[in-house]
């Protein structure tokens, strides 16, 4: 089987038995929410001035355009971002959230542009008759829908750190969506799945998604989206204000509460009182390197933070990768080690983390998570034997009781990183959540599904989950965008992110050990082949794993689980005077700078 047929099998069989049995296994297949495509090898890309790595060349050229105007990274991005919402529409867009940590030379800030849940939304949103929905119910319509925040989160940093006026860096998208652009082959294959099928029952995606005769687009055909170049226009004449009240806003929550078989609550003062948020970074270091990235409603940073902290403790820097018929492979003992710690931090990201205005995390917050004691005793309980499921560890200081949360999350996603000429950079990660997100379009743009990033049951036992649904609160996160300095003198040393639901923090961490541990170019680490736990069975990438790997990691007690593995990591790292661009071979994305 084909790693396109299996990834959509997977995912196709994991929505029905959640349809079917309305329970959440604490464990959905597949890891990744949009289906393998293929993978080419990718030789990375030298730049001297400035840089953008993106999931699309169009997008790539969007940005490095407003660089070679003079545009800071911000301008790139907000560029980068605005085709991607065009060209890439199933993983993210205008109709969803972002968060995006930038460093101006100086300083390292955190842009929060997380969705909201409706205020009128409570623990029972996913909820039927005292059970949970099951997730393929709960996805398509507007109940899962929450207030985008994209836009915000943009024009806040831009507001900091951008360069160019806001209305010039809408010129691009707005030019490709009135021309038109040829349907690239990973969108064409993604609308033949059955997980785009539901759009057909959406006119407004039907008409830009479909031929008359309701075949999907193919690769190669001309999509124009006029509806979308009019949102637009209208945005960089007036600010993203425009999105928040008025017509715009008005459509979309009419979208949303008059879904003909799944309404949501979502209204027009939930819109109109949406606010970005600048948040502390979170910053933690490992060898000769600080990472920072973004904190809570994020789980990303902080749990790539508490894998590393672990790893190590247990010598993984000396386990290099061994040459393989596609590349390399990674070791054995160390997909162990990886895997183990993996289970750890995600067996405490499902009972601590959540929105940090709504459930404060443990004693110190972060800082408690991440100190080297607590991490020490997390690490000494892998052994040479996995541990099969770990538990949520207890670190020192007050904290409330809480359950774990076990809900599905699957982020489509895509990943912006961009260094420009003045000293700035940054890592970015935007969303709809699922692929194709709620699969409601409003004038051209997608809207997310992103509450189902909440725990579907508020409590277990009578003990409430720290993620459950709150009205106003930001669903929990895995997106892991993030920047690497060196601990002496702070010179900017890689940005980094990607796609991928809740196996981002694997994805990410094996990239960042692949780079800084192993000593690989970050071509050669993205490219490596994917592999971790998310407190389950142990992952290996299909197609790019031994059965020798597989037998001995079964040999060490583990369950293995062969599927597709769909990162999509993008990144920038420095190289001599330059830069070095990467983009993930199983994805569409380049990099490109002059």
């Amino acid at each position: 089987m084909s790693l396109r047929r299996a990834a959509s099998a997977a995912l196709a069989t994991a929505l029905a038995l959640a349809a079917c049995s309305g329970t959440l296994a604490p464990n959905p297949a597949p890891a990744a929410p949009e289906s393998a495509s293929g993978f080419a090898d990718k030789p990375g890309w030298h730049a001297t001035r400035h840089m953008v790595s993106a999931a699309h060349p169009l997008a790539v050229q969007a940005g490095l355009r407003v660089l070679r105007g003079g545009g800071s990274a911000v301008d790139a991005a907000i560029a980068t971002q605005m085709v991607l919402a065009l060209v890439e529409p199933q993983s993210s867009g205008l109709g969803g959230g972002l968060f995006l940590v930038h460093h101006d030379g100086r300083r390292v800030q955190a842009y929060d542009g997380r969705e909201t849940a409706p205020a009128q939304a409570g623990p029972g949103l996913f909820l039927r008759d005292g059970r949970p929905m099951g997730f393929a119910e709960a996805l398509v319509g507007g109940r899962s829908v929450g207030v985008p925040g994209v836009l915000r989160a943009l024009e806040l940093a831009h507001a900091q750190h951008g360069r160019l006026p806001w209305a010039t860096l809408f010129e691009p998208a707005i030019d490709l969506a009135e021309r038109g652009f040829p349907v690239g082959a990973r969108l064409a294959q993604l609308l033949r799945e059955p997980l785009a099928q539901r759009l057909r029952d959406d006119p407004q995606a039907a008409a830009l998604f479909f031929n008359r005769g309701g075949t999907p687009l193919a690769a190669g055909q001309t999509l124009r989206n006029p509806a979308l170049a009019e949102v637009l226009r209208t945005v960089a004449a007036q600010g993203a204000g425009v999105f928040y009240r008025g017509e715009i806003a008005r459509d979309i929550v009419a979208r949303v509460r008059g879904h003909a078989s799944n309404p949501g609550l979502l209204d027009e003062a939930d819109l109109a009182g949406y606010s970005a948020i600048e948040r502390a970074p979170l910053c933690f270091d490992h060898r000769r390197w600080r990472l920072c990235g973004m904190p809570p409603p994020s789980s990303g940073t902080l749990a790539v933070g508490q894998m590393l902290g672990m790893l190590e403790t247990r010598g993984i820097e000396a386990l290099r990768p061994r040459p393989a018929p596609w590349g390399l492979e990674p070791d054995a003992q160390a997909v162990h080690l990886f895997s183990e710690a993996g289970r750890l931090a995600f067996a405490d990201r499902a009972r601590y983390v959540a929105d940090p205005d709504f459930a404060p995390l443990p004693g110190l917050g972060a800082a408690t998570l991440l100190d080297p004691h607590y991490l020490q005793q997390r690490a000494a309980l892998i052994g040479p034997r996995s541990m099969g499921r770990a538990a949520a560890g207890t670190p020192l200081g007050p904290q409330m009781s809480l359950a774990d949360d076990r809900s599905p999350e699957l982020a489509s996603t895509t990943q912006v990183s961009v260094v420009d000429g003045f000293g700035n950079a940054l890592s970015m990660t935007s969303t709809i959540e699922n692929g194709f997100g709620a699969q409601i379009m409003v004038r051209g743009f997608l809207l997310n599904n992103q509450l189902t990033d909440f725990s579907f049951v508020p409590a277990v036992e009578g003990v409430s989950v720290a993620n459950r649904v709150q009205g106003g609160k930001r669903p929990r996160s895995a997106m892991a965008p993030m920047l690497v300095f060196e601990r002496e003198g702070g010179r900017l040393v890689m940005s980094i992110g990607s796609p991928g639901g809740p196996a981002i923090i694997n994805h990410v961490a094996k990239a960042l050990v692949a780079s800084l541990d192993w000593g690989l170019d970050l071509q050669q680490a993205i490219a490596l082949p994917n592999f971790g736990s998310r407190n389950g069975p142990t992952e290996l990438e299909a197609g790019r794993s031994s059965a020798a790997l597989a037998n001995a990691l079964r040999g060490r007690g583990h369950e293995v689980q062969v599927q597709a593995l769909t990162s999509g990591l993008q990144g920038v790292e420095r190289a001599g005077a330059g830069w070095f661009g990467a983009a993930d071979p199983r994805r569409e994305g380049i990099a490109a700078g002059d």
